[in-house]
C-alpha cells in the first residue's frame, strides 16, 4: 500500500534555516516521503542545498509563480500538483522530530487527520514549552483547538479522505480554517500527545505586534462568522466548540499587549491557557 508523504515546506527568504529543516526530513524512520520545496523569493534551493551537501531524489522544487505571494498560495501551488495519498505542511523554519511521519502514518490508518504536540522553540532552538502533550487522543472539531491551543499546520492528512486549499485572503489563522475545510468530510482527527514537532517562535514574533494583533482578530473574527454561518457544515455542537475557544482568543488578544507590558517575553499561549481553563 502506498504510504508516502508529500511534505510541503513554502520557502521566503528561508536561507538561514532551510538546511537544518530539510535535514530534519532526512532523518526520518518513516522513510517514504517527498519534500516539496516551493520558493516563494525566486531563490534557487536546490543549489543551496546541494552546496550544502543536502540532495535527494526525493526532494522537489518549484516556484510559487512570484515573489512575495504568501504561504498560502505558496502551499497551494504544491496541492495542486502532488499525488501522494498523505500529506503534512512543514515551515521552513520547523523541525520534524525523527519519528514524527513514522507515527502519524501509523494513525492514519484509522483516522484522516494526524495532528502532534509541539515541541516550542526559540530561533536557536532552546525550550519554551509544550503544547498538546498528554495522552494520545480522538479529537472533534469541537474539542481539537481546546488541546492544540496554537498552530494547526502541524497536521498530516489523507487526501483521499479530506482535502482544501489555504486560503490567500486572510492574513492570519490560515492554518485552522484549512483544517476546520478538512473537517467537513473526516468528523474526528487522533492527535498524538508526543511531541513530535519542533515549532519554532522566532525573536521578532515572540510578541504579538499591532499589525500582527489586528490580523490576528480579523482573521479569528472571520472565521467565527464563517463557523455561525454553516460556512463548514460541522454539527451546531462542533461549531460550538470552535466558537467558544475563539471567542476566548480574540479576548485574550485584547488583553495581550497588557499582559506583555507587566511580563516581558510572555508567551501567547500561557497568556491564553489560563482563560481557557478558567471555562473548562
Amino acid at each position: 500500500m502506498d504510504q508516502t508523504v508529500a511534505v510541503i515546506t513554502p520557502a521566503w527568504k528561508a536561507q538561514d534555516t532551510i538546511v537544518t529543516t530539510v535535514q530534519s526530513v532526512l532523518t526520518q524512520t518513516h522513510a517514504d516521503w517527498e519534500l516539496w520545496l516551493i520558493a516563494d523569493d525566486g531563490f534557487d534551493y536546490g543549489a543551496f542545498l546541494a552546496e550544502a551537501g543536502l540532495a535527494d531524489p526525493r526532494f522537489r522544487f518549484l516556484s510559487s509563480g512570484g515573489t512575495g505571494r504568501g504561504a498560502s498560495n505558496t502551499r497551494n501551488v504544491a496541492l495542486e500538483q502532488i499525488s501522494a495519498p498523505y500529506a503534512a505542511i512543514l515551515d521552513a523554519d520547523d523541525r520534524l522530530k525523527p519519528q514524527k511521519l513514522e507515527r502519524a502514518v501509523a494513525a492514519l490508518e484509522h483516522h484522516g487527520i494526524v495532528s502532534t504536540a509541539l515541541d516550542v522553540m526559540t530561533d536557536d532552538f532552546r525550550h519554551l514549552r509544550y503544547v498538546g502533550d498528554g495522552p494520545d487522543r480522538e479529537l472533534s472539531p469541537g474539542t481539537h483547538k481546546w488541546v492544540s491551543l496554537s498552530m494547526d499546520s502541524m497536521i498530516v492528512w489523507d487526501r483521499r479522505r479530506a482535502d482544501g486549499r489555504y486560503d490567500p485572503t486572510m492574513s492570519n489563522m490560515t492554518d485552522l480554517e484549512f483544517l476546520l475545510q478538512l473537517y467537513r468530510t473526516v468528523p474526528a482527527s487522533m492527535h498524538l500527545g508526543t511531541p513530535l514537532h519542533d515549532y519554532v517562535k522566532r525573536s521578532s514574533s515572540m510578541s504579538n505586534g499591532k499589525n500582527v494583533a489586528e490580523g490576528m482578530i480579523r482573521s479569528k473574527t472571520e472565521i467565527l462568522r464563517r463557523l455561525q454561518t454553516g460556512h463548514y457544515g460541522l454539527p451546531q455542537a462542533e461549531v460550538d466548540g470552535v466558537a467558544a475557544f475563539l471567542t476566548i482568543s480574540l479576548e485574550a488578544e485584547a488583553k495581550y499587549e497588557a499582559a506583555l507590558a507587566a511580563t516581558p517575553g510572555l508567551l501567547f499561549e500561557d497568556h491564553l491557557e489560563p482563560m481557557l481553563a478558567a471555562v473548562r
